[in-house]
């Protein structure tokens, strides 16, 4: 790998270099200021690659609570004036840099995602501004593991009225809800739910802990969540996590059990998750799902949810 003897390659020296780091620029620029000051993220997780006063590259971890080690790598970018080996070489040296100061030895690296335009592969800047860091990612072994939709359901967009199909409650205890996400994930076809499966994890486990890092920090009301059951006592048809995460309101988990798929029920479930936001005078409610979970996919597209971005993820394991 070329040395470039003339780049200094630093952290952070603290929230006072922002305007530094933000000489590049990402969509996630406005919430920078936000992470620091709450901690989830910090100075020295936040590494530029300079020349002179010049930002090169530069990246990011974040976690989603204060005082835990990185979850994402989420910020990568390159100076896109420069020729792609070049831009190539220097952002692999600021990864390996950054990624031995930061994370410990040994330990499995967090994941990589990306916002991206929904039509990155049809606009050649674009692409190339995509590929040019994928690229250097896959040079430290990372490989991509999804690229996804991400969605958007806006005020004045028509919400289903209840059909009368499905009857709806709050879940008795987090561990009902915990029985049906581990029931869920028979033929899931979420990505990253089969790569914790694909670890050996059995379903109760991965639903505990998904569980554990992601729903159980919610600050948003429990009584927001919804089970569904058929109106006849015939049990629990599948639920949704309707939730305010640390930026958006979103449809944070919605599934149906497997002896209830195939008979529409997804569009009465995410039909009710949107009335539950919806009834908050929310700005905006967001949601996500994997480009090749075509039935979901569908069923956000019937209830008015724009794809206004994709995501691609990428990890090491």
């Amino acid at each position: 790998m070329p040395q470039h003897p003339d780049l200094t390659l630093r952290p952070l020296a603290g929230p006072e270099e922002l305007a530094l780091f933000c000489r590049l620029s990402y969509v996630l620029d406005h919430e920078l200021a936000d992470d620091l000051a709450t901690g989830r993220r910090r100075p020295e997780w936040m590494w530029v690659a300079l020349r002179g006063d010049r930002v090169l590259a530069r990246l990011s971890w974040w976690t989603s609570r204060a005082g835990e080690p990185p979850q994402a790598l989420d910020f990568f970018d390159l100076d896109d004036t420069l020729a792609r080996p070049e831009r190539g070489e220097i952002g692999l040296r600021l990864l390996e840099t950054a990624s031995a100061a930061v994370l410990p030895a040994g330990a499995p690296r967090p994941e990589y995602g990306r916002f991206i335009p929904p039509d990155w592969r049809d606009d050649a800047v674009v692409r190339d501004v995509v590929e040019a860091r994928t690229e250097a990612l896959e040079r430290t072994g990372a490989r991509l593991l999804v690229e996804r939709l991400r969605l958007e359901w806006r005020p004045g967009t028509p919400v289903a009225a209840p059909t009368g199909r499905l009857t709806f409650r709050p879940p008795n205890d987090e561990e009902e809800i915990v029985s049906l996400m581990t029931l869920v994930l028979e033929g899931t076809l979420d990505a990253h739910s089969q790569a914790d499966l694909a670890t050996g994890l059995t379903p109760r486990e991965a639903a505990e802990l998904q569980f554990e890092e992601e729903f159980a920090a919610y600050s948003s009301p429990r009584a927001w969540w919804r089970v569904a059951a058929l109106p006849d006592g015939g049990g629990p048809v599948g639920f949704v996590i309707p939730a305010r995460n640390n930026y958006h309101h979103t449809i944070a988990y919605i599934g149906v059990v497997p002896a209830h798929r195939g008979q529409g029920h997804i569009d009465d479930i995410l039909a009710e998750g949107t009335r539950v936001l919806a009834a908050q005078n929310v700005p905006r409610i967001r949601a996500a799902t994997d480009l090749a979970n075509v039935p979901m996919a569908k069923s956000f597209a019937r209830a008015g949810y724009v794809n206004f971005e994709r995501a691609v993820n990428m990890t090491w394991s």
